[in-house]
């Protein structure tokens, strides 16, 4: 609950100020099990990025990934 909460402030916060360490690591686990998800689903880190670029949202790819996988 508590990285749900750090991860809700870092998008609510003032896009000029740095994040907090404990912002950074939340947001560093978030990617790191969106990139294991994406192996999962056989989509590689290059093209992740690909999918974000063309205007997928972070919501959006999940539930891309999550269907590859089968999960409901």
């Amino acid at each position: 609950m508590t990285t749900e909460f750090e991860l809700t402030a870092a998008l609510s916060r003032d896009l000029t100020a740095p994040l907090t360490a404990a912002q950074k690591r939340a947001l560093e686990r978030a990617v790191a099990k969106i990139v294991v998800l994406g192996a999962q689903a056989g989509v590689g880190t290059d093209q992740l990025i690909e999918l974000l670029e063309s205007g997928l949202t972070v919501g959006e790819l999940l539930d891309y990934l999550s269907a590859r996988v089968g999960i409901a």
